[in-house]
């Protein structure tokens, strides 16, 4: 068996410091490294041109390396100040929203080039629609406790007790979150330091991870757009629990938030893994309700603590009011019929074609079973007629189903980040629709199987670009395509 080359440029596990160069797909930084042997392409997440950073190799070919990023050590001069905390979810905040939307358009459709094989992309290319809301946009956030913290006069970790985010690169270490990051509720984040200290005066340790001990796990907190509600769930072992007063803990937040406080739900996780549900762990009310109400286009929707949701709902109105626009271009192909709508989720898409639309039937499909109740619930608390959700694999759905081959003009197709799998994309080709509006928040997954979709005669009529993240590097798509 032959050896294999060794690289000449980097070894896995190598530290780095890179000036990053240019910019590709899924904010990966470009870097460059020249020497006798030529040149070697380093690509590093969440880096922007102009930045020196310090990253990890961790894994690496011929041709090029991918790393982790460990630390930004120096800014890109497009950068400006902001009154906010740096946080890893937000890699991209002292950039200019309107740079930040140049690189989205222009790395997405050179995707779309690259692996969906459609040279001429920019012919089709309909809108870019921007957030309405470029900070605190968020409806969800995760705040994790952890007993390793950093110290970044010694640039080492330290015992301390932490709640906020993850530090940058590590999965064992979290960092405070003292102020506002920019993309939740302000107060909840300028209150977060309190509820840290409240937290540790119980004496109760937070979740170590290398050791997989301790008692404070989570801090989770939902909001309504709509009627400014908050709903948290404090997760936590089940260790030492009789030590902890958690109607105290709700009273402390009611004297915080005041009538903002909607429920306080306590969710028991001894698992290793790092979620904040376990699927054998127990969740519980503690105060006020277990649900808050959101509203998407005039049109009401529950969101418990496990909904799926859209997390920018002021974003996701734009999202969603350009997928009813692709689809009711075509009112013959929508009114009077029969629209699956594939992977729906809790059915929001379905449900606003449906109130849109004339004496249209929506099917809705999707494997998540709790998502489907959600969507059954809202439609009929929206008064929706014309609607049927199932619970259900989308492949083994159309297979059971073989009445909607040659009786579908119209599929909307939402498919998760991993998109469609050959075998159920086959199944939707041969139900023979005229039109497809096909939605994706990985356009990577989606220019694939457009490519696929191309090979039996479906083409691009339009392509829009859905901010629905502001300051990292995601985009969501949603494509028109036509048989022909």
């Amino acid at each position: 068996m032959p050896r294999r080359e060794r690289n000449k440029f980097v070894k896995r596990g190598q530290i780095l410091n890179l000036k990053i160069e240019d910019y590709a797909f899924g904010g990966k930084g470009i870097a460059r490294l020249k020497n006798e042997h030529g040149e070697f392409i380093v690509f590093v997440p969440n880096t922007l041109p102009g930045q020196l950073v310090k990253a990890q190799v961790k894994k690496s070919s011929k041709k090029y390396a991918e790393c982790k990023l460990i630390d930004v050590l120096q800014s890109s001069p497009d950068e400006v100040e902001v009154p906010y905390q740096d946080i890893p979810g937000a890699p991209y905040i002292k950039l200019p929203i309107d740079l930040q939307h140049k690189y989205k358009k222009e790395s997405t459709l050179s995707l779309f080039k690259k692996i969906g094989k459609v040279d001429n992309i920019e012919n089709y290319f309909d809108a870019f629609i921007s957030s309405p809301n470029v900070f605190h946009y968020r409806n969800k956030m995760e705040y994790g406790f952890s007993a390793i913290g950093y110290d970044k006069t010694k640039q080492t970790d330290v015992d301390e007790f932490t709640l906020g985010f993850k530090r940058r690169g590590t999965w064992w270490m979290g960092e405070n979150l003292e102020k506002d990051s920019g993309l939740f509720d302000e107060a909840v984040e300028t209150h977060l330091k309190t509820i840290r200290h409240y937290c540790e005066k119980t004496g109760l340790p937070p979740w170590h991870a290398p050791r997989k001990t301790g008692f404070f796990r989570y801090f989770v907190v939902r909001k309504s757009h709509k009627t400014n509600a908050l709903l948290f769930n404090l997760v936590t072992t089940s260790h030492d629990l009789s030590k902890f007063d958690l109607t105290a803990f709700a009273e402390f937040l009611v004297s915080l938030f005041g009538d903002r406080l909607a429920g306080l739900l306590h969710t028991i996780n001894d698992e290793i893994g790092d979620r904040t549900i376990a699927t054998s762990g127990s969740i519980k009310l503690v105060y006020g309700k277990d649900k808050i109400v959101e509203e998407l286009l005039g049109l009401q929707f529950e969101i418990s603590m496990k909904s799926f949701f859209q997390t920018n709902p002021k974003s996701a109105e734009k999202l969603y009011s350009k997928v009813v626009d692709y689809a009711l271009e075509d009112r013959e192909a929508v009114d009077n019929s029969v629209v699956l709508d594939l992977f729906c989720g809790t059915g929001t898409i379905g449900q606003i074609i449906a109130s849109k639309a004339n004496n249209t039937k929506i099917i809705g499909v999707d494997i998540v079973a709790s998502a489907i109740e959600d969507a059954k619930k809202n439609a009929q608390r929206n008064g929706i007629e014309g609607l049927q959700f199932y619970a259900a694999d989308v492949g083994k759905f159309l297979t059971e189903h073989p009445q909607y081959k040659n009786n579908i003009k119209t599929i909307i197709l939402d498919p998760a980040r991993a998109g469609i799998t050959p075998k159920t994309l086959k199944k939707i080709i041969n139900l023979n629709a005229k039109r497809l509006v096909y939605v994706s928040c990985n356009p990577a997954t989606q220019a694939r199987d457009i490519e696929q979709l191309g090979h039996a005669n479906y083409k691009i009529k339009k392509l829009s670009l859905v901010d629905q993240f502001p300051h990292t590097a995601h985009i969501e798509t949603v494509v028109l395509l036509e048989r022909r």
